[in-house]
């Protein structure tokens, strides 16, 4: 039942708590009114038995006065084989006798009757009881209204306990578990703000001594040893790419100063391009391992214009394949916090990437909007399809398509982009442009701009 499944595990408890109480409640109320009124209805006979065994005693010595003392508003009668009332108790009917001929002989044999008082001008019904005595009977009858009324009191409170004794119930399960819960949450929460990129990513430990302390524990014993295998990773393509940058800069000083001297023309280029392809995927490892290995740091920030970061990312694409228009305002300014060679190296990513893509043009667009300074690349390339637009950030993607395996690129420059505007609270996305791709940026602009916009 998918309403179920949709339900938290605290409203799901709570449900199952209040419905076992609910039921516990209304078999503990029915039980308790039937068992009172067998109680009281036992009591009333065993009081009318008691009467009518002591007048019989009476009787059968010769010795019944009347009227028939009694007490307790008991109605006493002695009747005989002809159902004729011989003697009766003050308050009993001296003629008509309170149970019928067939009545009679049922209460002969020992059967306990319920007859309607209006018989004898008594309100409401009567618990017969009759004991013979050789041919006579004695007939003994108790009002029972005030026990009706005591019972029906009893059932309209049960009535209106029971619903207020639930909910109430449900309200104090519903805290209850909340706190016991509240944990737990704390605990989903802290994994929640977990994004990898600080070795002290820990889960909050409760100071409960109970399983979920002791899972938070374990928890964070696996993200330990997983923060110590990470950064092995890292260190090893940090040391990796490190040293591959000495010898990779000495091939490509070597190959140009072979190129001057005699070696085959159509050979160095091709060589050159492979090294100088090799160090720039050397260099995106080493910033890649250095952005992981430490939380981002902003001691370094200051104001930075984004407008002039985007007229130097323009200028630096001049005699590019295809050409990139340039649309921000003059004398616009988007100023952010950050670093001016971060944002530029992202920009410039992002250009790289839709030149090598583009059919015939590249804009490059910048304005504010909402407090945030935004940046758009659009192109009018093949674009990709929209279950990859979020997978191809991942590191070394590369599409099955027109972005597929080309020249220049290693399939990190999209995620060079999203960890350098990440640092700087950012954020990136990719949309259709029809046709085409539109890569967005925005930054948060700083209050002062942001104040006097």
């Amino acid at each position: 039942m998918r309403w179920w499944r949709v339900r938290s595990l605290r409203a799901r408890l709570v449900i199952i708590g209040t419905c076992g109480l609910a039921a516990g409640f209304l078999v503990g109320g029915v039980a308790l009114f039937l068992v009172l009124g067998i109680a009281l209805q036992r009591s009333v006979d065993a009081a009318a038995e008691s009467t009518a065994h002591d007048v019989a005693a009476l009787t059968a010595e010769g010795e019944l006065p009347d009227p028939v003392p009694v007490a307790g508003g008991q109605l006493v009668q002695v009747v005989d084989a002809e159902g004729r009332v011989r003697s009766a108790s003050v308050g009993a009917d001296r003629l008509v006798s309170l149970l019928q001929p067939d009545e009679l002989a049922a209460a002969r044999k020992g059967e306990h009757q319920y007859v309607d008082g209006n018989r004898v001008a008594v309100e409401g019904p009567i618990r017969v009881v009759a004991v013979p005595v050789g041919d006579d009977t004695v007939v003994v009858g108790r009002p029972v209204a005030e026990v009706f009324h005591s019972m029906g009191v009893l059932r309209g409170h049960l009535l209106v306990v029971y619903p207020l004794l639930v909910i109430a119930m449900g309200v104090l399960g519903w805290r209850v578990l909340g706190a016991a819960l509240r944990p737990v949450e704390q605990l989903r929460v802290g994994a929640e703000s977990i994004t990898g990129s600080r070795r002290d990513d820990r889960l909050p430990v409760p100071c409960s001594e109970d399983e979920i302390q002791r899972l938070a524990i374990t928890l964070n014993g696996m993200l330990d040893r997983l923060s110590t295998a990470r950064a092995r990773q890292r260190a090893f393509v940090a040391d990796a790419a490190h040293e591959l940058r000495s010898p990779l800069t000495a091939m490509r000083t070597e190959l140009e100063v072979a190129g001057r001297h005699g070696v085959p023309p159509d050979l160095v280029p091709d060589l050159l391009a492979d090294v100088v392809r090799l160090s720039r995927l050397v260099d995106d490892l080493l910033l890649l391992a250095r952005a992981d290995d430490a939380a981002p740091s902003k001691d370094r920030f200051a104001p930075v214009d984004v407008a002039d970061v985007l007229r130097e990312a323009h200028d630096r694409c001049r005699g590019a394949r295809v050409p990139v228009d340039l649309l921000v305002a003059d004398g616009l300014e988007l100023i952010a916090l950050g670093e001016h060679d971060a944002l530029l190296r992202a920009v410039a990513n992002l250009l790289d990437n839709a030149v090598r893509h583009a059919a015939g043009r590249v804009t490059l667009t910048g304005y504010a909007e909402a407090g945030s300074a935004v940046v758009e690349v659009t192109d009018d390339g093949p674009g990709i399809p929209a279950p990859d637009l979020e997978r191809v950030f991942d590191r070394f993607t590369r599409l099955d398509d027109g972005r597929a395996r080309d020249e220049g690129g290693s399939g990190l420059g999209l995620a060079i982009v999203r960890e350098l505007i990440r640092r700087h609270d950012g954020s990136v996305t990719l949309t259709d442009a029809a046709p085409g791709l539109r890569a967005t940026i925005r930054l948060p602009l700083t209050r002062e701009l942001v104040s006097t916009a």
